[in-house]
């Protein structure tokens, strides 16, 4: 298999390593818009399975070259790129995924699905870990009733040693957390699609051994998956999980307007708050500590007539400070196995499809453990 690799930061590098440890792959092209980069990311994590080259994700038609002499792409880009690299992906005929994060992205790709049918690829977006990997333990855990009452989806990165006063530190990129905090959220209530605010709906959580902490609504993280399930789920939602005071301290920020991409004057300059809150953050906040992820999926209903309930839940650690961090693991690592997925026959089904109705749980859920990625399945 031949499989390419677009956007050389964190993620891109992840799935770069993570592909080039798997035996059936015979290349691997690290394409970004810095060519220098490429190579030194390429010949890092790759070494001889790899080919680095500069390419500009936005302009289709490079992209269409570049992918034809690939079986399947991952696009570790920002969100606004996959767009236009699910065009070139199905004018190259070469099966794509991306690590999403925008719903309006993800339904303008959704649109394409009878052209990609037609050129014989599968496009499947969201495929890092919420909106991800969430999607596809979701789906194991749905089939599994003849009811479901509640799916709700709890996740985050957070440091090992949280630093006051915001208990954060970036993960990925500030964009991505800041459209999270900012976009509305997608949820079912009573099984009836529901918009509400970000950073809303505080509550209470706790993971064995590790401590209390605290989730809040955040955009992106349901993705497809209202879509998909209403009629089939009477309450779904997703909540980021941070340490406590979070939202309490970063909320406000947010409401006097840092997130807006409106220009205000600031001494004879036209200047946008959400660049300079990005900057602020990226400075303040890069603390390079080690670094863990939480996840939790809750499904509760019935079963022959019995209450039943599922829970899924991963605590994943990075293990040093020369290892993937758990968010470039568990974010990138979920991408390329649904790549692999699609590149080896195991994703049969084309178009464009979420992963809930592309990707088989009983492939993927194995995948996880050989990446040392322990996942826990308690059934009652």
């Amino acid at each position: 298999m031949k499989l390419a690799v677009i956007g050389a930061g964190l993620m891109g590098r992840a799935a770069v390593y993570d592909l080039a440890q798997n035996e059936n792959v015979e290349s691997i092209g690290l394409f970004d818009i810095d060519a220098k980069t490429a190579r030194e990311v390429a010949e890092k994590y790759a070494h001889d399975k790899s080919i680095a080259a500069s390419l500009d994700a936005g302009d289709g038609d490079a992209v269409a070259a570049a992918l034809q002499d690939y079986d399947a792409a991952i696009s570790c880009v920002p969100y606004q790129f996959n767009l236009t690299l699910t065009q070139a992906a199905i004018k190259a005929g070469c099966h794509l995924v991306d690590l999403g994060g925008n719903n309006d992205m993800v339904r303008s790709q959704l649109e394409l699905d009878n052209e990609a049918e037609q050129a014989g690829v599968i496009v499947v977006p969201d495929c890092g870990l919420a909106p991800g990997m969430v999607a596809v333990l979701a789906a194991d855990g749905v089939k599994k009733f003849d009811h479901v009452s509640l799916l709700a989806i709890r996740v985050g990165g957070l440091p090992q040693s949280p630093r006051p006063p915001l208990n954060y530190q970036m993960l990925f990129s500030a964009e991505g957390l800041i459209n999270e905090y900012w976009e509305p959220c997608i949820i079912l209530e009573d099984d009836h699609k529901k918009t509400v605010n970000p950073m809303t709906g505080l509550e209470l959580l706790e993971f064995d051994g590790i401590g209390k902490f605290e989730a809040f609504y955040t955009s992106g993280g349901t993705s497809t998956l209202p879509d998909s399930y209403q009629g089939k789920v009477d309450f779904l939602d997703y909540k980021t999980i941070r340490y406590p005071g979070h939202c309490q301290l970063f909320r406000p920020m947010l409401e006097i307007g840092l997130a807006s991409r409106q220009k205000v004057e600031v001494n004879g300059n036209s200047v946008e708050p959400r660049e300079v809150l990005k900057a602020v953050l990226n400075r303040t906040l890069s603390h390079d500590d080690l670094d863990m992820v939480l996840l939790r999926v809750t499904l509760e209903g019935q079963k022959d007539g019995k209450d039943k309930t599922i829970v899924y839940e991963i605590v994943d650690r990075q293990e040093s400070k020369t290892a993937l961090t758990s968010m470039m693991r568990l974010t990138a690592f979920p991408a390329s196995i649904v790549a692999l997925m699609a590149a080896g026959g195991d994703i049969t089904v084309r178009g464009v499809k979420p992963q809930e109705i592309a990707v088989d749980p009983s492939r993927f859920i194995p995948e996880l453990k050989a990446r040392k990625i322990k996942l826990q399945i308690t059934d009652h």
